[in-house]
């Protein structure tokens, strides 16, 4: 509750000093952020806008190459492979249970009725494969979530409820039916009790499970199930927790996203004392990660757009070179255009960095 309060404080007390937003370039408009006119990245080296690969969060060459095995023949073959042979117990095999899932919904969308085809084949030709069974609750949460409003809502929920128990039928010691499922929690309202069962599951499977803390984070915001505070208390007590490596103590940074107005906020809001000391968690849990760690780049795409908001943008640039070229993650997955919004701010990161004076010879590391 002191995190919503002290967010509503300073909207309140702003008035009319409000800080411009940032534009997207749509229709040749420039990107500004309180003046800042944006500049061409391209002498940092960062990819160009069109060559963005909005599937993924970060680098991974094995699930690349299945998911363009599986655009190029229609089976669905090379997915279940590469699961396969991912390790149940890792974050990866959420990770990647997730990007085969938004191709299927991405395909679907693009092509309604002959799109993700391949998924729909596979759950019938193998109905006993664990990778499939998990792959295809994923599906089913993101497309009821893609309309709360649909009528079909609740049904297809209540499918994927099913799956994810054939799922983890299939295999007993994988998290990742139960941390799809909080996604059905998310969107049924799951009383506590019920979700506090489910949630069990899952730590008793994997407790410093990052893709699960992330999930339950939405069961407890306000904009799905619970209060405000309660997702505070949630992020922070997962954070406090945290093992050496885990990226746990960058999840109050997600909780302080989820609690953000929607409303233009005032200028001093970034660098406030609240949101700091979340930038300065997910700092740490970033730093003290295994670099391959395959959450890692979710949480420095929303450092990026923290630090981007905060002014801060030599250290908005170190998180934007470590991710650049992928942009499938929160907060730009949020949007209409991923690839736009993320040039955007990486656009005025440049724009920033040059207006103190910087250039690309001068930027650390």
């Amino acid at each position: 509750m002191e995190l919503l309060l002290f967010l509503s404080a300073l909207v309140m007390i702003g008035g009319l000093l409000v800080v411009p937003a940032i534009l997207r370039r749509r229709g040749g408009r420039d990107v500004t952020l309180g003046g800042l006119h944006a500049a061409d990245p391209g002498a940092y080296g960062f990819v160009p806008r069109e060559q963005l690969d909005v599937r993924l969060p970060g680098p991974d060459r094995e699930l690349i190459d299945a998911l363009e095995e599986v655009a190029r023949t229609g089976t669905w073959q090379p997915a279940s492979r590469l699961l396969a042979l991912t390790d149940a117990e890792s974050e990866l095999r959420w990770q990647r249970v997730q990007s085969l899932a938004g191709s299927a919904v991405h395909e679907l969308a693009r092509e309604p009725g002959r799109g993700g085809v391949w998924l729909r084949t596979w759950r019938v030709e193998a109905p006993k494969d664990p990778g499939g069974a998990a792959v295809h609750a994923e599906f089913l949460v993101r497309q009821a979530l893609r309309d709360p409003a649909s009528q079909d809502f609740r049904m297809i929920l209540e499918e994927a409820r099913t799956v994810c128990g054939e799922a983890a039928l299939l295999a007993p010691g994988d998290p990742v039916p139960y941390v799809v499922e909080l996604g059905v929690a998310r969107g049924m309202g799951y009383r506590e009790a019920d979700f506090q069962a489910l949630w069990t599951k899952v730590t008793d499977r994997a407790p410093h499970h990052m893709g699960a803390h992330l999930a339950a984070l939405h069961y407890w915001s306000e904009k799905w199930h619970g209060s405000q505070d309660q997702a505070d208390a949630f992020a922070h007590a997962a954070a406090a927790s945290a093992p050496k490596g885990s990226l746990l103590s960058a999840l109050p940074l997600f909780a302080v996203y989820d609690h953000l107005p929607d409303v233009q906020l005032v200028r001093s809001l970034y660098q406030s004392a609240v949101i700091t000391r979340a930038i300065e968690g997910a700092q740490y849990a970033a730093r003290h990660a295994p670099a391959d760690h395959p959450v890692l780049p979710h949480v420095r795409h929303l450092l990026a757009w923290f630090l981007v908001r905060a002014e801060r943008w030599a250290e908005a640039l170190e998180q934007l070179r470590r991710v650049d070229g992928h942009v499938g993650a929160v907060p730009w997955s949020y949007g209409t255009d991923p690839a736009a919004e993320y040039a955007a701010y990486r656009a005025v990161a440049v724009a920033g960095w040059e207006a103190q004076g910087g250039t690309p010879a001068s930027l650390p590391g």
